[in-house]
């Protein structure tokens, strides 16, 4: 069975002659700006192994990033997505009540660990769109015009969350930005700067939020500090909780809404059903949570969460939308939820971490070129520098490594502020088999990158 299987290229070259034609039509008829490095031309999926037109058969450690920790053609998910269309493919919530949005809302809002036992959801098609609701929704109920965003964020492509993403190659020519999205630094430790001390990190980051106060907006403007629990875009960094406790005091004293953007880090990824578990496990919860990608095994939705109070604060008509809570999708939803709970999935993914977390530290300590392994649960970043004292950035050494392991049956993606992370999301239904084999071609990868025999 496919998903049993191992990456396997059986063509002399990739992209093999099927694929190759279909990615110079792509050429033709897609704009280029919507890149794509890989030599794959899909054509069936199943788990963690993707099948080309030509019968080249790949391990997926993108896992469409992170909207497959399901898996691909899950048959429980196609089931219902099925028995769905049978039914009615569409009912804009907007103008008439489907029940699969009702019962999707009501099992998100007992799960999700937003403060306040009593919980309202809406939904939306993709994260960016979760991330500018969110906003809405808090400044709504703040009556307040400014948000706090972080270094090395991503929210989205959309005009607004253009403005909260850090990396401005995403907005290229799309200037002005929106205006009243500040930035203060996330605590990448890592790169913290040489001069500072381990116990005064939390100290240093945290100023910095009180440098927005005094340099860009008093703290009565500012309606939401916006933060990824664990960053993707930016490198895969997790938030460390003792300046996530320092964030949420601040956002108490000022009257100011957490919002936790969990479009990636959702949906058993990092070890929990949802990363910011680990806050309130901690005493501290968020006040709004926006989630997508994994939700629905590929069908596009996401969710806004938040309290009755804060989500009831939005006026009529503010928020909605036409495919918004598809019936596809939250049929979709509703079986992913309910497999991933009966089956553990977040115990899966925290023994699929200690795997890859044991092999990229041990490869750490054997290359000169592996400056940091970090994450949680199966959300690994590994960070590649020119050395290890420097800690200058590789970045092509990195994009070799990733085409390397491309042209061997294994899918791995970049990230991180330097173009020097390469991420690890692949789908939980992994087997322990595929798991090793490709551990083993993306260690080959780095020693044939690094010219090693």
């Amino acid at each position: 069975m496919l998903n049993e299987d191992l990456p396997k290229i059986i063509t002399n070259k990739l992209p093999g002659p099927k694929a190759s034609k279909v990615i110079e039509r792509r050429k033709k008829y897609i704009p280029n700006a919507i890149g794509c490095m890989y030599p794959v031309v899909i054509d069936k999926a199943a788990g963690a192994i993707v099948e080309d037109v030509d019968g080249n058969k790949f391990l997926d450690f993108i896992g469409g990033v992170g909207v497959l920790n399901i898996g691909y053609s899950h048959p429980e998910v196609i089931e219902v997505v099925k028995a769905q269309s049978e039914k009615y493919f569409h009912a804009m919530f907007n103008t008439m009540t489907h029940e699969g949005y009702v019962d999707l809302a009501e099992k998100l809002g007992s799960i999700a660990p937003v403060i306040s036992d009593r919980r309202k959801v809406f939904f939306a098609n993709s994260g960016a769109e979760a991330d500018e609701n969110a906003v809405k929704i808090a400044k709504a109920y703040t009556h307040r015009p400014n948000i706090i965003v972080f270094s090395g964020a991503f929210h989205g492509r959309t005009h607004y969350t253009m403005a909260m993403t850090s990396k401005k190659a995403y907005a290229k020519g799309m200037g002005p930005l929106a205006d009243g999205v500040f930035r203060a630094k996330y605590p990448y430790y890592y790169r913290a700067p040489k001069d500072i001390k381990k116990e005064d990190y939390v100290d240093y980051y945290i100023k910095t939020i009180y440098d927005v106060f005094e340099e860009c907006a008093e703290p009565s403007t500012i309606a939401a500090v916006v933060v990824e629990p664990l960053q993707g875009e930016g490198g895969f960094i997790p938030a460390p909780i003792e300046w996530v406790s320092a964030l949420r005091m601040i956002c108490d004293k000022y009257g100011i809404l957490l919002i936790a953007d969990e479009v990636q880090s959702g949906f058993c990824r990092t070890g929990r059903m949802f990363c910011s578990e680990y806050w309130k496990e901690n005493g501290i919860q968020p006040d709004i949570l926006t989630t997508a990608k994994s939700i629905a095994a590929g069908v596009p939705l996401s969710a806004i969460i938040s309290s009755k109070e804060i989500m009831d604060s939005a006026a009529p008509g503010v928020i909605g939308g036409t495919f918004c809570g598809n019936p596809l999708a939250t049929a979709a939803a509703l079986k992913v939820i309910e497999i991933m709970e009966r089956d553990n999935f977040a115990k899966r993914s925290l023994e699929i971490g200690e795997i890859v977390t044991k092999r990229y530290k041990e490869m750490m300590d054997k290359y000169e070129i592996i400056g940091d392994v970090r994450g949680l649960g199966a959300m690994i970043g590994i960070e590649f520098v020119k050395n290890k004292t420097t800690k200058e950035p590789a970045p092509e050494l990195t994009k070799s490594i990733i085409l390397e392991c491309a042209n061997n049956g294994l899918l791995v993606e970049g990230a991180g502020t330097y173009n020097n992370v390469i991420r690890f999301l692949a789908p939980l239904v992994i087997t322990n088999e595929q798991l090793n084999a490709g551990l083993d071609i993306f260690e080959n990868a780095i020693k044939t990158c690094m010219n090693i025999k």
